[in-house]
């Protein structure tokens, strides 16, 4: 189990799963094997996976533990999540609350659950499967949602869309009343401030975290992969406003570096975090012990 300090702030990982799961061609429409061959020493085996040809991608959250508060970021696939196209989660039961439990902390003391964004692989534990209905899986926390992410899925969502995510996972919450929609800057107690990050979705957003001469960034999907740091301006498939998301990306990575605050991605392969500095017009990591 991985956790990184600031200060007395611990960020701990909870898995859900990592697998080398997507075909980079796909999944990053820019990918050049010849340009990204001089970074195999770095870029395999933890971000790619060789012998598959495949993205290496983790799911998981960050626990986030303060003096005051008790907060996820992002909460993955979940449980029974209907995923047909990507048979490594159509369905599946991963041991994802007994790695919460194993960190020291039960569904119910969490005071909050944070997101980047909306899409399926993000709110996957927002809820989860009891006697057939989908219920809020931390009951006593706030699940805190930028209101622009909000209202551009309720525009566009049915119960098809997004593998059911917005009906299954987000509106349980919302009628059990322990949603939160919020603007701009937000800050979650002292420490812990939600900004706007668009791009791959209208309304998506970074936290960033301070404390102690320490900071970290949590960047959600505006980097899926840790070759985007090399290639910064390589968009994955998914990313909704291309332009606005590789602004986005740059604005990010250029923070970590004037601030040397610790990237800490969703998706990326072991060890899960980095530094940042620029390298001519992208950036090289410096990955966490």
């Amino acid at each position: 189990m991985t956790t990184f300090h600031f200060g007395d702030i611990s960020v701990t990982r909870i898995e859900e799963s990592l697998h080398p799961v997507f075909d980079p061609f796909k999944f990053l429409p820019d990918y050049d094997p010849d340009l990204v061959a001089p970074h195999m020493d770095w870029f395999a085996p933890n971000h790619f996976d060789p012998q598959s040809g495949r993205l290496v991608v983790s799911m998981h959250s960050w626990l986030v533990r303060t003096a005051q508060h008790t907060i996820l970021i992002d909460t993955c696939v979940g449980d029974h999540t209907h995923m047909p196209g990507l048979p490594a989660y159509h369905m599946q039961q991963f041991p994802y609350l007994e790695n919460l439990a194993a960190a020291g902390v039960q569904p119910e003391e969490i005071d909050y659950v944070l997101c980047t964004h909306l899409h399926s692989d993000h709110v996957g534990w927002h809820t989860r499967l009891v006697d057939g209905r989908h219920v809020p899986t931390f009951p006593n926390a706030r699940y805190v949602i930028s209101k622009t992410e909000f209202d551009n899925a309720a525009a566009s969502e049915n119960a098809e869309d997004n593998n059911g995510a917005f009906l299954n996972r987000i509106m349980p919450v919302v009628d059990a009343g322990l949603s939160e929609l919020v603007s701009g800057d937000h800050g979650i107690g002292d420490h812990l401030t939600i900004t706007p990050a668009p791009g791959h979705t209208p309304g998506h957003v970074a936290m960033r975290l301070s404390n102690a001469g320490e900071n970290g960034l949590f960047i959600g999907d505006a980097m899926h992969s840790a070759i985007q740091g090399a290639f910064p301006d390589w968009n994955s498939a998914f990313c909704q406003d291309p332009d606005q998301a590789r602004a986005t990306r740059r604005g990010l990575l250029e923070h970590c570096c004037e601030h040397n605050a610790l990237l800490l991605p969703q998706h990326f392969g072991i060890p899960y975090a980095t530094r940042v500095r620029a390298k001519g017009d992208a950036f090289a990591f410096d990955f966490m012990p």
